[in-house]
């Protein structure tokens, strides 16, 4: 899509793919709204691209519904929502799959789930009446796969694909385009909490950036920057046994190594 003059707004903009996709995002045109609950570091994220900030907890539904409101009031309608803010917290007991408790569910449910819908909620009905828009997702291939060492983050990121599916299955016909970012291992703090993805390759976040914005131009709903992604989800959905067996693996292997 073209975003040469047109409001893109970015959640967890003061770093990691975030920053990456207002950085993008600005090299393409548009007019940046950078998005973040640390306001010092989103505030300077937007002060080099020329755009605007706010301190957002995305989370919370009536912040996001103002802020909204702000934006589409005082800079122009949102043509290009990047839901990308989430949060990655690890198994307490690495030994123990249940063994996060019911705050770090929440915490994780409120973010990487609610996150995306509090904010379609708003602008969903809005595009439907100007007859377009886009919302892209940040979900991770954990979304495709799973998370070794994070259940919240795991059922999370699943949650969030089957909501951006759902997104764009029941608005396919109203003009608005839904993608889901699916990357595995990119170069941002997170990954430190995410070993897994870092064993198989890792791109730097504007690579990331890059691909997204060229998936949404192309009108994908998937956007895979590891192309291998594909691959290991076709295996899962094939054989799941066999990938189940194949995982099991890889965690007993990462619980022997040092520091793990």
């Amino acid at each position: 899509m073209d975003l040469a003059g047109r409001v893109v707004a970015v959640t967890g903009a003061a770093r990691g793919i975030g920053r990456a996709l207002a950085v993008a995002a600005k090299a393409r045109g548009a007019t940046i709204v950078a998005l973040d609950q640390d306001a010092a570091g989103v505030e300077a994220v937007a002060a080099g691209l020329g755009g605007q900030a706010f301190a957002l907890d995305v989370g919370d539904a009536a912040a996001v519904v103002a802020i909204l409101a702000r934006i589409e009031a005082e800079i122009g309608p949102v043509a290009l929502y990047c839901s990308n803010a989430g949060i990655l917290e690890r198994d307490p007991d690495p030994d123990l799959a249940t063994s996060a408790d019911p705050e770090s569910w929440a915490r994780s449910w409120a973010v990487n789930v609610m996150g995306h819908v509090h904010a379609a909620r708003v602008l969903v009905p809005l595009w439907r009446q100007r007859g377009g828009g886009a919302f892209l997702g940040t979900v991770s291939a954990a979304g495709l796969l799973s998370q070794i060492g994070s259940a919240t983050y795991s059922a999370t990121k699943h949650a969030a694909l089957a909501f951006l599916e759902h997104l764009a299955i029941a608005h396919a016909e109203d003009g608005i385009r839904v993608a889901a970012l699916c990357p595995q291992g990119v170069d941002t703090a997170m990954l430190g909490a995410a070993s897994a993805a870092a064993r198989d390759g890792v791109l730097p976040p504007g690579a990331v950036a890059e691909a997204a914005l060229d998936g949404l131009a192309s009108g994908r709903f998937l956007i895979l920057p590891h192309p291998q992604v594909a691959a290991y989800a076709r295996r899962r959905a094939g054989d799941p046994e066999r990938w189940l067996a194949g995982m099991a693996r890889l965690r007993r292997a990462m619980r022997a190594e040092p520091d793990s």
